[in-house]
């Protein structure tokens, strides 16, 4: 499975500043982001160049990681991450049903709506091709 690249300035909660100097570091994309920062020791270094603290660079890297769900993207990636999925393989290991109800809990306590939650079907098919990203890795 093809899985998309995002340019960096289409990151949820990367700053313009941020992505800028990312890609004076030759990270142009989430999917370089997310092979330079598969390791504590880059992502460490990313960290001290950009001056930043490494949480940031780790929510940066996690944002990445799950923008590769060609579904997910970085339209969901955030949300999925609000729900406490850090991993495309914590999402493989995910049920549809479960996953679902957390993201409406979320939604309700922070928008305080449910209209705009992902549907099933959308969480079932974030689930399959995470499974596939996995198989295929």
């Amino acid at each position: 499975m093809a899985t998309p690249a995002y340019r960096l300035d289409q990151l949820p909660g990367l700053s313009p500043t941020h992505a800028q100097g990312m890609t004076q570091l030759g990270l142009t994309s989430t999917e370089h982001l997310r092979r330079y920062g598969a390791t504590a020791d880059h992502r460490q270094t990313l960290a001290k160049k950009m001056q930043v603290p490494l949480r940031y660079v780790t929510k940066w890297v996690i944002l990445a990681e799950l923008a590769r769900v060609p579904a997910v993207g970085c339209q969901f990636n955030g949300l999925l991450l609000h729900a406490g999925i850090i991993s495309v393989a914590q999402l493989a290991d995910s049920t549809a049903q479960g996953l679902y109800t957390r993201l409406r809990r979320l939604h309700v306590a922070t928008l305080q709506r449910n209209d705009l939650c992902p549907t099933p079907d959308q969480v079932s098919l974030w689930i399959q091709q995470a499974k596939a990203l996995i198989r295929s890795a």
